[in-house]
């Protein structure tokens, strides 16, 4: 079998045809259905012009039709772009040029942005609308349910194997960059991945057949529940690659918004095995739907919920130990990036590690800036460096030579991925995670670049100058701050400062305070005070 989604997928379509391969609300598709959407909207797009190496973005919310939609573009061997449904048109209009997408699927109600950019990406040569009852705005748009219609599928072929799998992540100018994978080894190095933090997977891809029929046959095939969105990498990765590979049902909640309760109803009404998630501001709501369903006397049936995964940002043992409480599984903290995964923290009712500790596993290691490693039990650190020996080690970034030298190297002859983390290492080899080495802010999974929002924030003619910074918050991780100074100190509003910025930003980037100085420090050479900029902070906010 060809090692690439397509290719497995289609497999497992063969081998258990009537078994549920996604969920969204009402809305199910055994295995058989999944793959027959997906091989019609494939038609779709060779029609259009798009061919294997082409690319098409998903501008969706987390549904079963942003799923299909992904699948049709690996069956053409095609790569998907993600797409930040939080986008404006310039933040659109950049990702859209930068990937070189020739295809976009999109929500009905996201027709007005699509207006104000469409004419500038002349190489789109398909416009594909997903029905959401908001009205139709573009004109040269494909209706989503018509084509399925409308066309035959697409036929089965033996797809290359330089196909390339890219996820676009921030990066360090503020504007998110394309992470590429060879497909074939990013599978196989996910597998690799999961089995180091503890996933029961097969230990070889050639056996995945047998795997998923023996899963089947014992009625153990996965359930995951994605809690976050599609579009960033925990999402994606761990809640729908690794159960679909694995024979198993992708189970999303239709509409925008994270609602607790529905997460536990939908983990009850589907059976679900698996919840994943980004850290508190996830974990911490679902605990109080929780503890208020007891409170009331309706407590939620978790029968069928084996663990919680979260990854992204860390996640509190406060929080962990509160969920623990409630029923007896495994929660699993996972450590990593675009870049490549690096460990997992696992908790149960018998051990609930500290917050931000992981094990080290084989494969990687912690390196000072002189170059020398981290010695485990001192209280040196350094930065985390992953070997394609436990992980998917990307090829690059698109269109940035330059970034890609700097974060995948060869240390001693082998071949890292530095994706800017940094941490201390333990006398038992567990790893406590520092953060991020640059400015980058962690806003519930989001990464938030301050230059970005200081540029939005000084298109305002009063502001003179301002930098941007995060600082601790329970639920989110980090919040975004704004210290500002106005052009003579003039006082202005900070909700017109804040509201003036929304069409330039997308809303999760929004400061979520401004404290107003009477100067912006900056060091002697003009770069950015980001540790005056947050002292300043800390203490005007008490």
């Amino acid at each position: 079998m060809n090692l690439n989604f397509a290719s497995i997928w289609e497999n497992i379509s063969e081998i258990i045809p009537d078994q549920t391969a996604i969920i969204c609300g009402d809305q199910q598709k055994t295995w058989k259905q999944y793959e027959l959407t997906a091989a019609k909207l494939a038609s779709v797009l060779t029609t259009a012009g798009l061919k294997a190496h082409s690319k098409a973005g998903l501008y969706l919310h987390n549904s079963n039709e942003y799923l299909e939609a992904q699948f049709a573009i690996f069956k053409i061997g095609g790569t998907p772009i993600n797409v930040n449904y939080r986008y404006k048109a310039d933040e659109l209009l950049y990702l859209l040029d930068n990937s070189d997408c020739e295809a976009l699927f999109y929500q009905a109600c996201y027709g007005d942005q699509i207006n104000l950019i469409k004419d500038s990406l002349p190489n789109i040569k398909a416009w594909i609308e997903v029905e959401d009852g908001a009205d139709s705005l573009v004109s040269e748009s494909l209706s989503y349910s018509n084509i399925l219609n409308q066309n035959e599928p697409m036929e089965r072929w033996d797809r290359p194997e330089d196909i390339v799998y890219m996820l676009y992540t921030g990066g360090t100018t503020g504007m998110p960059k394309g992470v590429m994978y060879n497909q074939a080894e990013f599978i196989s190095g996910m597998f690799k991945t999961v089995k180091a933090m503890g996933y029961l997977v097969p230990d070889d891809m050639n056996n995945l057949t047998e795997y998923v029929k023996d899963l089947h046959k014992k009625n153990e095939l996965p359930v995951n529940l994605v809690g976050c969105p599609l579009m960033h990498g925990t999402g994606m990765w761990l809640g729908c690659f690794l159960p679909h590979n694995l024979g198993g049902t992708v189970v999303t909640i239709p509409g925008l918004g994270f609602d607790p309760h529905k997460i536990w109803t939908e983990c009850s009404r589907a059976n679900v095995t698996n919840i994943i998630i980004v850290g508190d501001a996830f974990a911490r709501p679902m605990l109080d739907a929780l503890n208020q369903a007891k409170d009331e006397g309706q407590t939620y049936d978790l029968g069928s919920l084996k663990q919680i995964t979260s990854s992204g940002v860390m996640w509190s043992a406060e929080v962990k130990a509160g969920l623990l409480e409630h029923h007896d599984m495994t929660l699993m903290d996972t450590m990593g990036s675009t870049e490549g995964g690096m460990g997992a923290s696992i908790s149960t009712r018998e051990s609930t590690p500290d917050t931000a500790k992981f094990t080290l596993n084989p494969g990687m290691i912690v390196l000072k800036d002189d170059g020398d490693l981290v010695v485990p039990g001192s209280d040196d650190m350094g930065l985390l460096g992953i070997s394609g020996d436990i992980s998917m080690i990307p090829i690059g970034y698109y269109k940035d030579e330059k970034k890609s030298a700097e974060t995948f190297r060869e240390y001693k002859g082998t071949r890292y991925s530095f994706p800017g983390d940094y941490a201390k290492i333990e006398k038992d080899g567990s790893i406590i995670l520092l953060g991020r080495g640059s400015n980058c802010i962690n806003s519930a999974g989001e990464k938030i670049y301050p230059e970005e929002v200081e540029e939005a924030l000084k298109k305002d003619k009063d502001v003179f100058d301002c930098l941007v910074v995060g600082l601790p918050d329970e639920r989110f991780g980090q919040k975004i701050i704004a210290v500002v100074s106005t052009v003579n100190n003039k006082e202005i509003s900070e909700a017109s400062l804040i509201n003036n910025a929304r069409d330039r930003l997308a809303g999760y980037k929004l400061p979520k305070t401004v404290i107003f100085a009477p100067e912006v420090q900056r060091a002697p050479n003009g770069k950015a005070n980001y540790k005056w900029a947050k002292v300043f902070a800390e203490e005007q906010l008490g």
